[in-house]
């Protein structure tokens, strides 16, 4: 299911050893997450996934919740990068994160192959930001 949101093996083995992984699980698994701490108080999401049969039924916004709930007390801000897609990004936005800042062409530079979601090509890395603690 990692493969669903990151769909370059390679890409998945640089943060898996280090990360956490979650998976939400309602009657079978439905969602999955892995998170890493990149020092400074942050926690990144560096992949999110649900199944495609249960797409837009909630479970990947209970997975956040789960986040946010989780590690409101050990860290400062709950962190995303994703493709400039206007599948991921509202969603990301929905939960509300806030866009932080972009590093360009960062599908192109990273990826043997173009990536595309939602019939657009993804080049530039949104980094999104959601504070934990006030």
């Amino acid at each position: 299911m990692l493969l669903l949101g990151d769909e370059q093996e390679d890409m998945i083995d640089r943060y898996l050893d280090r990360g956490t992984m979650y998976a939400l699980d309602d009657h079978g698994v439905k969602a999955i997450c892995v998170v890493t701490d990149e020092g400074d108080g942050i926690l990144e999401i560096k992949n999110i996934a649900t199944h495609p049969d249960y797409q837009r039924k909630g479970y990947g916004r209970a997975l956040i919740q789960f986040l946010i709930d989780t590690y409101k007390d050990t860290y400062r801000i709950l962190q995303a990068g994703t493709g400039d897609s206007p599948l991921t990004v509202p969603f990301y936005e929905r939960c509300g994160f806030k866009r932080t800042h972009i590093i360009k062409n960062f599908f192109i530079d990273h990826y043997d192959h173009p990536i595309y979601e939602g019939g657009i090509q993804l080049i530039d890395m949104v980094y999104l930001q959601l504070p934990l603690q006030e």
